[in-house]
């Protein structure tokens, strides 16, 4: 499991995306780790928004977390943009192994994540090992949300169902079989690794697992979840309205998003910077009536 962890963070990526990551870590003033994730890390593409996660130093957070911001920087005359979620290394682990009420952190890090800057060896080594213990959190669930009897990919599908609906998301039907289709090799073997490291028994037959967790064991993961699923929601919905009032960046990430979608151009005032939500029914008519124009 260490291997496979320390092999899948360390793996290589552009340039640009250490260059940004290291830029974050530098206006933080107390990173001690930034982890590059999604689509842009399979493909390798700069285009769309960079996805990272900045890991900091200090006591764990007490409130909503993580923080949200939106950074643009020119890098050798591009034009890059990146989604930054800001959180304390030590609930970033607490959060890995399952100990808060959190669904996000550990469903989110079982899939690929790169560690694209790090402070020392020190903060790189918690950072695997949270991972590690993602991985281990995600797939004892798997198993307890899963069937009987399955393929690898059977268990992953019942994890993310599941999750899904404990974060609110929209996602279209079968979202979890994109995530498993284009990170095949990331998932190939990574359940029975994840299983032996939680110390979680199964066998093999026919070329299935066939986990071999107590009943007991089972109905207590299937309590924990139970409660996170629940607490899940509001906890996610309380994420969503701070991130109104407090995402940094919001107005011109919007800005982007509406160019990039219906090739609109939105001025960001000062205004619309400092109230996104108010100005947004102004922008959504702008983009009403250039639509019906064009």
């Amino acid at each position: 499991m260490q291997l496979r962890v320390g092999a899948a963070l360390s793996r290589e990526v552009d340039p640009a995306v250490t260059a940004f990551a290291a830029r974050l870590a530098d206006e933080s003033g107390n990173a001690l780790a930034v982890l590059f994730y999604g689509s842009n890390l399979r493909t390798g593409s700069r285009e769309g928004v960079l996805d990272f996660y900045v890991l900091t130093s200090g006591e764990p957070e007490s409130g909503l977390w993580p923080t949200v911001s939106y950074r643009e920087w020119q890098h050798e005359g591009e034009d890059l943009r990146a989604k930054i979620a800001t959180m304390t290394l030590t609930k970033f682990m607490a959060a890995s192994n399952g100990s808060t009420i959190d669904t996000t952190i550990w469903a989110r890090f079982v899939q690929p994540s790169a560690l694209v800057w790090r402070r020392d060896n020190g903060a790189a080594e918690k950072v695997q090992a949270a991972i590690e213990d993602a991985a281990a959190t995600a797939a004892k669930l798997a198993i307890a949300v899963g069937p009987e009897r399955g393929t690898e990919d059977d268990y992953w599908r019942a994890l993310f169902r599941a999750t899904y609906k404990a974060e609110l998301r929209v996602e279209k039907p079968g979202r979890e079989d994109s995530i498993l289709s284009l990170n095949a090799e990331h998932f190939d073997g990574l359940l029975p690794e994840a299983l032996e490291f939680a110390g979680t028994p199964f066998a093999r037959e026919d070329g299935l697992l066939v986990p071999q967790m107590s009943a007991g064991e089972r109905r207590r993961i299937q309590n924990w979840w139970v409660k996170r699923r629940r607490r899940g929601k509001l906890l996610n919905i309380a994420r969503l309205v701070r991130a109104t009032r407090t995402f940094d960046g919001a107005a011109r990430y919007a800005a982007w998003k509406v160019q990039r979608h219906t090739g609109v151009e939105i001025e960001v005032t000062p205004w619309r910077e400092r109230h996104p939500i108010l100005s947004a029914p102004a922008v959504m008519w702008k983009v009403w009536r250039a639509r019906r124009q064009s």
